[in-house]
């Protein structure tokens, strides 16, 4: 059984002109000691699915669906329930550490917080459990930096110091929300190779969300791409990058970077924008940038389609082609 299994979940919230759904009818699972890679644009409705999780959604926001979680359902908690869950059985890194680390208070004070909450144990005992993070998630002088505060850190050390706040009670599942947000390039590859190294000793399931396919290739063990609240495509990491088969993630491919072989050769991008929340086309929310569309798309919703056992996407038109021959 999956540690987490995510049903019909359906994420709604409040807007100017009505209510809107960011999240629709998405579902997914992530295993025991997994990584799963959540990609797509901003506005895809990546984030508001991880809060959904954790009971944080905004004001008048309400989810529907089931997430079950560790064998039980948790979509229906009360506030309190969600308190006993949040950090102690499902942890979050937030996207930008500067803001989900209080300035005012040191580091030691962030650390030991919910360890004193959630498992009580001394502060003695806590301030010892910090110190042991902070040396796990290679923070140099681990005592000194418990009576630092988070601007005395560059951008990289604070992820990694958010990461140790969240690892602190021992989560069975970690979100790490845009953690390479802002970071250079080597400072991204060390914090990756340490959610690769925390998976591998702690047996932790981690989800990652992304807007970078790239961050997801060499960390994941599955994808699923999102486009206007929807999954568009899922399957094992290797095969969606080798052998994508809907036009949107083909597109975000086509975007990455290492696909400019020269410097005469210009970046690909997706033609047209995202829709806005609230506003998604009928039928599949693609079709108004799909060079593949045909007349049924723009009022058919697609259903699911099995490439392979593990493989699938929602997309009616040419499924069955291959990525080479998708790209014609």
């Amino acid at each position: 059984m999956s540690l987490l299994s995510v049903k019909d979940l359906t994420v709604t919230l409040a807007t100017g002109s009505g209510d809107a759904q960011a999240v629709r009818n998405l579902s997914f699972d992530v295993g025991h000691g997994e990584i799963l890679g959540i990609a797509g644009e901003s506005g895809s409705g990546k984030t508001m699915t991880a809060l959904s999780l954790l009971g944080l959604l905004p004001y008048k926001g309400r989810a529907s669906g089931s997430i079950n979680f560790n064998g039980r359902e948790i979509l229906a908690s009360t506030k309190r329930e969600y308190r006993d869950l949040r950090g102690k059985e499902i942890a979050m890194i937030f996207q930008d550490p500067m803001t989900s680390l209080h300035p005012m208070l040191t580091i030691e004070v962030q650390l030991t917080e919910h360890l004193l909450h959630h498992r009580k144990v001394s502060k003695e005992a806590a301030r010892k459990v910090a110190l042991d993070l902070l040396a796990t998630v290679k923070i140099p002088d681990p005592a000194a930096a418990l009576t630092a505060h988070p601007t005395q850190f560059s951008g990289g050390m604070r992820q990694r110091i958010a990461i140790a706040s969240a690892l602190a009670c021992e989560p069975k599942l970690l979100i790490a929300d845009e953690p390479t947000t802002a970071l250079d390039v080597t400072v991204q590859a060390g914090i990756l190779k340490l959610l690769h190294q925390l998976r591998n000793d702690r047996k932790l399931s981690v989800m990652v969300i992304t807007h970078d396919l790239g961050v997801l290739s060499s960390l994941t063990d599955r994808i699923l791409i999102m486009y206007a609240g929807s999954e568009v495509e899922s399957g094992p990491t290797s095969e969606i990058l080798k052998n994508a088969r809907h036009p949107y993630t083909k597109g975000l491919i086509a975007a990455l970077p290492g696909k400019v072989k020269s410097a005469s050769k210009n970046l690909t991008s997706i033609e047209g924008m995202p829709p806005e929340l609230g506003n998604f086309p009928r039928g599949c929310a693609f079709h108004p940038r799909c060079i593949h569309a045909v007349d049924s798309c723009k009022n058919d919703l697609p259903g699911s389609l099995q490439i392979s056992a593990s493989h699938r996407i929602f997309c009616p038109v040419n499924p069955f082609l291959s990525s080479k021959e998708g790209d014609k």
